[in-house]
């Protein structure tokens, strides 16, 4: 276990409609500086294809797609003890505040990337800003039963 604070700031700005919050950086991501940052992760590839634009290859490329499109990208947890990338290691877990985000930006819709950070969305922030939020299947190379395709026709629900 090794203690994480979280390396990588909040993606938004005033134009920002959606929210997307995943739980906690991987090694890979805290190693890129930016979310997702594993190979392996299908993230950008399902979001480009929900979005029906080229999947982005660098951070600057990422960015833009998610600003172009109303895209806010965060995670639920600010720091906690964790093993490697392993979202069920996660202990002691410290909620980032949403705060300046909801304030800054006309956010319409909060989503959770997985099950892990939907239930610390739940027990942490929810009860704080009284939102729900929407559980989306994982775009982790873990949820190896969900294919690119099929986690795209989920995620088309952001686009609602």
């Amino acid at each position: 276990m090794e203690h994480i604070i979280h390396p990588i700031p909040p993606l938004y700005d005033e134009e920002s409609h959606i929210l997307i919050l995943g739980s906690f950086p991987s090694v890979k991501s805290r190693e890129a500086q930016f979310f997702y940052g594993h190979p392996q992760n299908r993230f950008w590839k399902v979001l480009a294809a929900v979005l029906d634009c080229p999947v982005p290859q660098t951070v600057p490329e990422k960015q833009a797609m998610l600003h172009e499109h109303h895209i806010a990208l965060w995670d639920v947890i600010a720091s906690c003890d964790i093993e490697g990338s392993s979202d069920s290691s996660i202990k002691n877990a410290v909620p980032n505040d949403l705060t300046p985000i909801l304030q800054t930006a006309d956010i319409r819709q909060i989503y959770c990337n997985g099950a892990t950070s939907h239930r610390l969305y739940q027990k942490y922030i929810a009860p704080v800003t009284g939102r729900d939020a929407i559980k989306l299947p994982s775009t982790s190379p873990a949820n190896a039963a969900w294919h690119v395709d099929r986690l795209a026709e989920s995620w088309k629900s952001i686009l609602e």
